[in-house]
């Protein structure tokens, strides 16, 4: 008789080493059938998202394939997709690495409650954060708002081992057909950028283990005083395989606690850097709310500017502001996909200070163009720089572009690699922005560097008045905000 098989339902969890999910199907004896569908909320991804996405999946498949099994693609929605693989296979049970936002939990328990009603088993399992965000809680009972107790409660604790990855995964006599990741076209709406993109992305697990490895052995222990650095590349660019679970968070951890153990002197701050995706992934499981509205509520009464198409947002979102630092950043995240840290609050206090800029408008923008876009994290650091986050920075503390350059990147190495205009040899990154744009924008690397959209010190005025005005329950005149010619932590910053 032809064993029942399991489907594993993938999701953000593209590996195959420590992967419960995956190991507990195994245990059963059982053929797996390994599935992803592309569903409305993967339809719903940003441009560049979408498109790692692809790439991602297509590096499992291989993997796979090497193991003796292969990904089946289905694309419509995920309950009904489902309940037609366990009728066309006769699979006995479902099993899936747990998600934690708000639209993929309810997603999960209507799939959940849909399976028990045909009598197949659902099984999820841990393995997207270091700990479940119901078992860390303060001693009343609640869970952590602010991250330095938070952090205190976590670091200490062991989330386990790592599982091996398996050598081998049996798959069913017959495979159900499978749709084309050439068909999905995941990376459309990137336009003509999809090409310069793909050039700077690492898909795929083993990618990411070479990541962590080179990191461990040459990076971590210069992390503490050079990750603020953006021309330094002293990070460990695991935010892209962390946010597509082509690496987890136990594996990261498990490698940071051996250096912590070695003496290694920036392991702490790395693993710290964990505890705060780590705290935002338990907000939001918490506290959904975060990622769409104002944490501290009385913000929705701030005079946030929300037009999304005024000429100083879209020079901004452009790399237009006629700041260097805070376009070099943004053209950093039109070519990679991604931006340093240290420029992400950069450029978020600019657009949300400088400019009085709602910080949703910020956050979408980032959605479409992060390929490491996590909406927890993504969420809270746009919050956390605005002021209406949890445990957020004073907003009273406004980043200057200018003084934050001469700080971290006084030889400008940074604006150099990605500010063509007026240069006579421009290098590839810098050239490159003018590849990846649309070509409706009009942009070329010979054409004179754009004029401040705001005077800083005046930018900065305006949004204190703003604040003030806000604070005191008056009035604030914000108008059309400024134009040309107007010429984490309970004070410290979130780890990056």
């Amino acid at each position: 008789m032809t064993l029942a098989p399991i489907l594993l339902w993938l999701r953000r969890d593209l590996r195959l080493a420590d992967h419960e999910a995956l190991c507990a199907a195994l245990a059963s004896a059982v053929p797996v059938i390994p599935l992803f569908i592309r569903d409305g909320q993967v339809d719903s991804l940003g441009a560049a998202s979408k498109q790692r996405l692809g790439l991602g999946l297509a590096e499992l498949d291989r993997a796979l394939r090497a193991r003796g099994s292969k990904l089946v693609l289905r694309s419509g929605d995920a309950e009904a997709t489902l309940r037609g693989l366990v009728a066309e296979t006769g699979a006995q049970a479902v099993h899936w690495t747990r998600m934690y936002d708000p639209d993929a939990v309810a997603r999960d328990t209507r799939v959940k409650a849909s399976l028990g009603r045909q009598g197949i088993e659902a099984n999820s399992y841990p393995g997207s954060v270091l700990f479940e965000p119901w078992t860390v809680a303060t001693a009343q009972g609640d869970p952590y708002r602010v991250f330095t107790p938070f952090w205190r409660a976590v670091r200490g604790r062991d989330p386990g081992s790592p599982l091996t990855i398996p050598s081998a995964i049996p798959g069913p006599e017959r495979w159900p057909a499978s749709e084309t990741l050439a068909s999905w076209r995941l990376d459309a709406a990137m336009g003509r950028g999809a090409g310069v993109l793909e050039k700077h992305l690492h898909p795929g697990e083993a990618a990411a283990q070479n990541l962590l490895s080179r990191f461990i052995a040459e990076k971590i222990g210069a992390y503490g005083s050079a990750r603020d650095f953006p021309a330094a590349s002293a990070t460990s660019g695991l935010s892209e395989p962390l946010a597509h679970g082509e690496i987890s968070p136990r594996q990261v951890w498990t490698a940071g606690v051996r250096a912590l153990e070695a003496g290694v002197s920036g392991a702490e701050a790395f693993l710290r850097e964990l505890g705060w995706r780590e705290f935002a992934y338990h907000l939001m499981y918490h506290m959904p709310r975060m990622l769409t509205a104002n944490w501290r509520e009385d913000w929705d009464h701030f005079p946030w500017r929300t037009d999304a198409d005024a000429p100083e947002v879209q020079a901004w979102t452009q790399g237009r502001t006629g700041e260097p630092f805070v376009d070099a950043a943004m053209r950093e995240l039109w070519v990679t996909g991604r931006m340093h840290n240290r420029t992400r609050m950069v450029v978020a206090s600019y657009l949300t200070k400088h400019l009085l800029v709602d910080w949703r408008i910020g956050r979408d923008v980032f959605a479409r163009m992060l390929a490491d876009w996590d909406p927890a994290a993504n969420a809270l650091g746009w919050q956390w720089v605005a002021g209406s986050g949890p445990d957020a920075a004073p907003y009273f503390r406004v980043f200057n572009p200018a003084t934050q350059a001469a700080k971290f990147d006084p030889d400008g190495a940074y604006r150099d690699a990605w500010i063509a205009e007026g240069r006579a040899d421009p290098p590839e990154t810098a050239l490159d922005y003018f590849e990846a744009v649309p070509l409706s924008w009009g942009l070329s690397p010979e054409a004179r560097y754009p004029d401040p959209v705001v005077e800083l010190t005046a930018g900065r005025a305006r949004a204190l008045a703003a604040y003030d005005a806000f604070r005191t329950g008056r009035q604030h005149p914000a108008g059309g905000g400024p134009r040309s010619g107007d010429n984490h932590l309970h004070g410290s910053e979130p780890p990056r």
